[in-house]
């Protein structure tokens, strides 16, 4: 797995990362926000653990970017601030973990061992997981904020679909096509927009949106934001 870490203490950052990098895992560095962004728009990431106060901007300002356009990408925090709206703040913008300075060595690998072998976990079950909405397509099961909801066999066809291809327009023709099943169930425009419409209503009621049309086209998979 790959790991990008912004510090902007030289021997902190070295400190990190050649301790990472003795078990196993590849490791990029950066010091300032704009060295972060030229790794990332190159390479994508398992992790990113991130200093919150960086030369040329702020931790919080980078993570919200880095999951418009890597939202798979998990995210440790790590601040001189032990503040709880600082956390908060944090959390929202959909990190994963919060590590206050000084912190031994140690804790820290376990905590990015830790979160790492969850995604992993996810990974191999071949789910959906963004906090509030988690898909099982292995199992075929689903919960909207730990509530159980269930869809039709189409519906979480439509759904694997769209969560694999997120924030890329996916026009209906090219939907209709992978929604056409090993057993050769046509499936017409009227279905696919019946199938849409009814998993609006059972993911999209709770204040997130997940799902945009883009008209004349088809629909993109946005993930989660607030309406």
């Amino acid at each position: 797995m790959r790991i990008l870490v912004v510090e902007d203490d030289r021997l902190l950052n070295h400190t990190l990362c050649y301790n990472l990098s003795v078990v196993g895992y590849k490791v990029d560095a950066a010091m300032t926000k704009a060295e972060a962004e030229a790794l990332y728009e190159k390479q994508d990431y398992d992790l990113a653990v991130l200093d919150v106060n960086l030369p040329d901007g702020n931790g919080f300002d980078f993570c919200r970017e880095l999951k418009e356009r890597r939202p798979d990408t998990a995210v440790i925090f790590l601040t001189a601030r032990d503040m709880e709206s600082d956390m908060l703040r944090g959390f929202e913008l959909g990190a994963d973990d919060y590590v206050t300075k000084p912190f031994p060595i140690s804790v820290f690998r376990k905590k990015v061992a830790a979160l790492l072998a969850r995604m992993q976990k996810h990974s191999a079950r071949d789910c959906f997981d963004d906090g509030n909405l988690l898909i099982n397509f292995t199992e075929m099961s689903a919960t909207l904020a730990g509530e159980a909801i269930s869809f039709t066999p189409l519906e979480y066809r439509l759904l694997k679909v769209l969560t694999k291809n997120p924030q890329i327009v996916l026009t209906r023709q090219v939907l209709l096509e992978k929604l056409w099943d090993a057993d050769e169930n046509y499936v017409d425009e009227h279905a696919l927009t019946s199938a849409v419409s009814r998993i609006r209503g059972k993911i999209e009621g709770s204040g997130f949106q997940y799902i945009k049309t883009v008209y004349g086209m088809g629909y993109l998979w946005i993930g989660g934001m607030n309406k």
